[in-house]
């Protein structure tokens, strides 16, 4: 499958988090384009056109639960070039401290917007040891699976 992971980090910690995710969609036999927003645009990493399979978004959350301004630039280049991609996974990263009510804000916005289906994975901070390790591998693994078991519409359909 290809798989388009976009994401935005000021800290180093949503970076780390879609790094795990990277790592875990390759070791699984699946083709991931990179791309750090912060410092790249779709064209630039996506010289021969954005469709995929698979998008996989990540956020930090500025004032209040924003999106980051790169990270609005980066979807809407995305919907500009693919229109809204029915096959969205959203994650993100944040602080409770803050409120629960902006915790992963920008997730949670990211998420409405596309209207995904597919289940949020939202990080304290940063991915600290064994149980967050393993929290994104089986969100990786479900996104993964769920994506796979709907039907892509360019398929031919077989009737039973």
């Amino acid at each position: 499958m290809r798989i388009l992971l976009a994401h935005t980090s000021l800290s180093g910690n949503t970076r780390d988090v879609a790094r795990a995710i990277h790592a875990r969609c390759e070791a699984l036999g699946h083709v991931v384009t990179w791309i750090d927003a912060d410092i790249q645009n779709l064209a630039q990493a996506c010289p021969d056109g954005a469709e995929h399979d698979l998008y996989i978004l990540g956020s930090w959350s500025i004032n209040a639960g924003r999106t980051p301004p790169e990270m609005k630039r980066f979807i809407a280049e995305l919907v500009e070039a693919v229109g809204k991609p029915e096959r969205v996974a959203v994650f993100g990263t944040g602080e409770t401290q803050w409120g629960e009510e902006y915790y992963c804000g920008a997730a949670r916005r990211i998420a409405a917007f596309f209207g995904t289906t597919f289940p949020r994975l939202e990080i304290e901070q940063m991915p600290h040891g064994e149980r967050d390790a393993l929290k994104i591998q089986r969100w990786t693994d479900t996104i993964l699976a769920c994506n796979e078991s709907i039907p892509h519409a360019d398929l031919p359909r077989l009737h039973a």
